[in-house]
């Protein structure tokens, strides 16, 4: 498919305002993305996906899209979908961009996409750790449904629990 198959429409009410000064479009992920996508990823997170783990989910067909203000990578997610769930794999906002709305943003458009392909539920683990995240998926709607103890990394010898979380979409 061609990148222009792969553009969504990003309405207005979706966007920071922020957004106003420059064009802002989401763009599926492809093979030739991944450098970009790899230096946000490597900036935002002490235990980053690897480059690798970004081409499986790309090659196991998963949803996988760009946030771009211009020429600027804002962020972006992957999910999986699996029957009428849909897993948030990953979601990342460049830290130039981070406490603007933009990570609300791609919410928005993970809900709206999610809906399109006929799913009911969202689903996500989030570190235990991060309010910031917490507080932000608890105020559009996801619900703590359990804890996944070990989940993450958080050292060399420790882990970090999981919040589990979902949101029904139907």
């Amino acid at each position: 498919m061609t990148d222009e198959q792969h553009r969504l429409s990003m309405p207005a009410a979706f966007m920071p305002q922020a957004a106003s000064e420059v064009p802002v479009q989401l763009l599926a992920i492809t093979e030739a993305d991944l450098d970009g996508l790899m230096a946000i990823e490597q900036a935002v997170y002490g235990h980053p996906w690897t480059l690798g783990n970004f081409r499986d989910a790309l090659k196991a067909g998963n949803a996988a899209f760009r946030l771009m203000a211009g020429e600027q990578w804002v962020g972006y997610f992957v999910a999986m979908q699996v029957i009428d769930e849909v897993h948030l794999l990953n979601i990342t906002v460049a830290p130039v961009f981070q406490r603007q709305g933009w990570a609300r943003c791609l919410l928005q458009w993970l809900r709206l996409w999610s809906q399109q392909q006929g799913a009911t539920w969202l689903w996500l683990e989030v570190r235990q750790s991060n309010e910031s995240a917490l507080k932000l998926y608890q105020t559009f709607g996801f619900q703590q449904v359990g804890l996944r103890k070990d989940y993450y990394p958080a050292s060399r010898t420790t882990r970090e629990a999981a919040v589990v979380m979902s949101l029904s979409i139907a």
